[in-house]
């Protein structure tokens, strides 16, 4: 089975409108605990589902695998890449090194997970993400873990820039209620969680979820448990050539979405520029060469 087209996931999830009622009733039992739910018994899993097992048989097969065997066999090498460590990529990267320069395979990885992502993008939830992130009543908090902040800080830096009411959540855990005790109905939660996700994360999405915040979610192709709290679900490709996973597409996306929030904003947002450029240059932050 090539698995060069997006996890099975992506296949349900696109697969809707060509499933049966019943199809439909298993994808979702398969998605709400994926992949582990997809791995007992073909019977455990129709139990589960409540379907029958030729049912399962007929859906696995419309995703263009041979049968079931098959179809676990990919759910466990998903499973197997959701929770690896630095050091196992590392090593199995290192196993099947390319001939050629890394900055050639390293750039055609990137490349690849580009074409991927932005294959599988939903332009109607990217809009949606950007007019929830663009509405003035609307207050916006920011957070992700211990090495995805690199990326929830820089997002939020330029959010900042652009509108008001945007906070930068701390990562660590234990501060989290005092920015959830100022979420109100309808505001937004950025969570960026990438592979191995982190267990508080997911409470965190699920207090925002009890006052009404709306979650946007950046994630990997395996997507973080919190996908299933998220309102919006942005899933980007990150395997490189490397025992470390790459950033470069959810940079990407959140770039693409800070150029159309600017766009939408800009007669608040030019002013809010300008203030801040005399600010600077009151403060002397930048060095001036006239």
């Amino acid at each position: 089975m090539p698995t060069d087209k997006g996890t099975i996931a992506d296949k349900l999830q696109q697969s809707v409108a060509q499933l049966t009622r019943a199809e439909r009733q298993l994808a979702g039992s398969i998605l709400d605990n994926y992949p582990v739910s997809g791995l007992g018994s073909i019977t455990e899993v129709a139990k589960n589902a409540e379907v029958s097992t030729p049912t399962v048989v007929r859906m696995v097969r419309k995703l263009g695998f041979e049968g079931f065997p098959q179809f676990q066999a990919e759910l466990r090498r998903e499973l197997e890449a959701k929770i690896t460590t630095p050091i196992s990529k590392h090593e199995r990267w290192a196993g099947n090194a390319p001939d050629k320069h890394i900055l050639n395979s390293f750039t055609g990885a990137v490349i690849e997970n580009i074409h991927q992502t932005l294959s599988q993008i939903d332009h109607k939830d990217f809009d949606a993400a950007c007019d929830f992130l663009s509405d003035p009543k609307k207050s916006i908090f920011v957070v992700g873990g211990r090495i995805s902040s690199a990326l929830s800080d820089y997002f939020f830096m330029h959010l900042q820039m652009i509108r008001k009411g945007v906070s930068n959540v701390e990562t660590r855990s234990n501060s989290w209620p005092h920015f959830v005790l100022d979420m109100q109905s309808d505001d937004v939660l950025i969570i960026v969680d990438i592979r191995r996700y982190e267990n508080s994360t997911i409470k965190l999405a699920e207090l925002a979820k009890e006052r009404g915040v709306k979650v946007i979610l950046f994630t990997d192709q395996w997507r973080s448990p919190v996908s299933k709290l998220a309102d919006l679900c942005f899933s980007s490709r990150i395997s490189v050539p490397s025992a470390w996973d790459s950033s470069v597409v959810t940079m990407l996306l959140m770039e693409t979405m800070v150029a159309e929030i600017q766009k939408k904003t800009w007669g608040e947002t030019k002013g809010r520029v300008e203030e801040l450029e005399d600010l600077f240059n009151r403060t002397r932050v930048f060095r001036k060469f006239n």
